[in-house]
Parts: C-alpha cells; sequence; structure tokens
C-alpha cells in the first residue's frame, strides 16, 4: 500500500506578514485527515509579542488586541505545534504544507527565536507540497495559491486564511492531485519528497528568470530562494577577538 492510504498531517499558519525571517505565529493548525481515520483537528492562537499590521489582520482577521486577550503565548504555541508535527511523523505520516518553504520557515525561526529545539532536530518529514506537485503535473497558466487549488481540483476551502481550513484543504488538494496523476501516487514518500526539492528549485528557478527579465521586477530575482521545503538557517557567527 502506497502512501496516499495513509493519514496526512496538515499544517498552516497565519502570521503577522509575509517575511518568514522575520514574522510571527498568529494562529496554528495541525490537521490529521485520511487513511480512514476521523479527521483531527488542533488549533491554536497566540499571542506574537509585537503589532499584527492592519494588512495581516485583513487577511485572516486576527487583530492585535484579540490577539493579545485570548492568544497564549507564541513560545508556547511553536512548542505544541512543533511536538505535534514530530508525533505524526514518527508514526510515518507525511506532512502536508502549502508553500513549504513558508511555513516551516517560520516554525524554524519561531522555536530558534525561543530558544526551543528546532523542527530539523526533532524528525526528519517527508513533506508533501500541493503548490509544488501541482505545477509539476500542469503547465495551466495563472496563480496557483490555495484558493485557486481548491477550485482546480474541486476541493471546498470555507474561511479560507483560517489556518484549520487551510490545512484540511491543502491535504484534500494533495490528496485529489495524486490520486489524479497516480506516478506521484506510486512513488515511495522518502523519493518523492527528493524529487520535489529538484522540482520546487526548477520552478523558482524559472520565476527568477521571469522577474530578471520583466521590466520593473528585476530587483524581485533577487528575492526568490531556490530551498525547498525550509529556507536554511543563518548560520550564526562569533564575534572575532
Amino acid at each position: 500500500m502506497g502512501w496516499l492510504s495513509l493519514p496526512m498531517c496538515g499544517l498552516d499558519f497565519e502570521t503577522t506578514g509575509v517575511d518568514p525571517e522575520s514574522d510571527r505565529v498568529v494562529s496554528a493548525a495541525v490537521v490529521l485527515r485520511g487513511g480512514g481515520r476521523p479527521t483531527v483537528r488542533r488549533t491554536w492562537l497566540a499571542d506574537p509579542g509585537v503589532e499584527v499590521p492592519a494588512g495581516a489582520t485583513a487577511v485572516h482577521g486576527i487583530s492585535t488586541e484579540h490577539a493579545r486577550a485570548a492568544g497564549r503565548p507564541a513560545a508556547e504555541v511553536v512548542e505544541e505545534v512543533a511536538a505535534s508535527v514530530t508525533e505524526a511523523v514518527a508514526a510515518g505520516w507525511p506532512l502536508v504544507v502549502m508553500n513549504a518553504p513558508f511555513d516551516l520557515t517560520v516554525l524554524d525561526r519561531e522555536l530558534r527565536r525561543y530558544g526551543l529545539t528546532p523542527l530539523v532536530d526533532r524528525c526528519t518529514p517527508y513533506v508533501l507540497d500541493p503548490r509544488v506537485l501541482d505545477k509539476r503535473v500542469s503547465r495551466r497558466r495563472g496563480s496557483r495559491t490555495l484558493t485557486d487549488l481548491a477550485r482546480h481540483y474541486v476541493v471546498p476551502l470555507y474561511g479560507a486564511h483560517s489556518a484549520e481550513a487551510d490545512a484540511v484543504a491543502a491535504c484534500a488538494v494533495t490528496y485529489k492531485i495524486a490520486n489524479r496523476y497516480r506516478f506521484l501516487a506510486d512513488t515511495p514518500l522518502p523519493r518523492l519528497h527528493a524529487e520535489q526539492i529538484q522540482w520546487a528549485a526548477n520552478q523558482q528557478e524559472g520565476l527568477r528568470e521571469h522577474f530578471a527579465r520583466t521590466p520593473g521586477k528585476e530587483h524581485q530575482a533577487a528575492t526568490v530562494h531556490l530551498d525547498w521545503p525550509m529556507i536554511p538557517a543563518p548560520v550564526a557567527t562569533g564575534s572575532s577577538r
């Protein structure tokens, strides 16, 4: 039996912005879905310790005031998220993350920010990124947000930009992609993870080249990362004496 018969562990964050190096977690969800089991959903609301910009609130609906009043300390939240993911990975289940380099980098930096053990030192997940998978199998043009993918693969997405809804939809989209393109379902998880590293690099290189040759967007080429499923943490350098 292939990985498509296993439960999937979906992970999603809503954050204070779009820079995974510096922005903070505001809400999180870990969803266990599929494999003939009832769907299990775990969600968190965090106090990020900083202001939630109005632009971010407009996307996910969580204000600074609400996060401070109802959210738990961010360090507790990211520790529990990492523990939940580690448990699922230990069970042999794939980790589904839409646009993995953003969410997994956010998790890594938050754990390091609070002096907690990074995910890479807890487990070695096999990641499935529906964005990378869809780009590999479909040449259609246009946007590939989770909303776009859900529409294309006929997956319900109620309450987009809620961490829980997005995590559930990412798992459902991944299932639909693999069920339609069976070579993905037939590829063992370790190999499929490795394949996505190369697919993602090629896809991002194409984006980098697009920016480089597009008037007015040349400066964006330098911001495109080729790393997947996470941007490596910067190497700390000690002061010389």
